[in-house]
């Protein structure tokens, strides 16, 4: 299986999910403050998801609400790891770029053809002083439900969703294996998983 098969069959690990800011940005992280921020972005995803509006226009306004919720910079960087210094600057630069747009791409297109969703918000829980834990219920129609655990640091004084736990398996730490490996087989070339990541948005344009 080539490289940019391997990257895509994994596109959807890309998620949101998946995800920390660098040590040196991460702030203190109130728990409650944490809470009521993926409250208020889980109300405001079902809301896009359960609208009438057509599917295009649902996943253009999902796409909107991540790029405000994630703290994607800080998610790319993490997740190319020691990658990132062996990277150029312009290698570096268009990492973050194909990056962000991989990840908005998988999301939005995913969650926009969702209907019928209900979010339901559990426990919360520190897990440093720079992020909390926040439990969540995801519930569609037709299918079992689904507990996804958001990390939320405090990034530039707001807060940001950087890690996403489904099942008790964190998708930040599940792409960055990925993307080394990706890197490895072609010859330790940060170029090889910038042609992958080329690729795979090609595929999802």
């Amino acid at each position: 299986m080539t490289a940019r098969h391997r990257l895509s069959r994994r596109a959807l690990l890309a998620l949101p999910a998946a995800l920390a800011p660098l040590a040196a940005r991460a702030q203190h992280m109130d728990a409650q403050r944490a809470t009521a921020f993926i409250q208020s972005t889980g109300e405001e995803l079902v809301a896009v998801l359960n609208s009438n509006a057509p599917v295009a226009e649902r996943r253009e306004q999902v796409a909107a609400i991540l790029r405000r919720a994630v703290d994607i910079e800080g998610t790319g960087r993490f997740i190319l790891g020691r990658w990132w210094r062996v990277a150029t600057p312009a290698e570096q630069q268009e990492y973050l770029r194909l990056f962000e747009e991989s990840l908005i791409r998988n999301l939005a297109s995913r969650f926009g053809e969702f209907q019928g969703v209900r979010f339901s918000i559990g426990r919360s829980q520190a897990r440093t002083e720079e992020d909390v834990l926040v439990t969540t219920l995801v519930e569609r129609p037709n299918t079992a439900p689904l507990t996804l655990d958001w990390r939320v640091a405090e990034v530039g004084g707001q807060p940001k969703i950087v890690d996403l736990v489904a099942e008790g398996s964190s998708l930040r730490l599940t792409q960055r294996s990925e993307y080394s490996s990706v890197i490895q087989r072609g010859g330790n070339q940060v170029s090889a998983l910038l042609a992958a990541m080329r690729a795979q948005n090609e595929r999802l344009r």
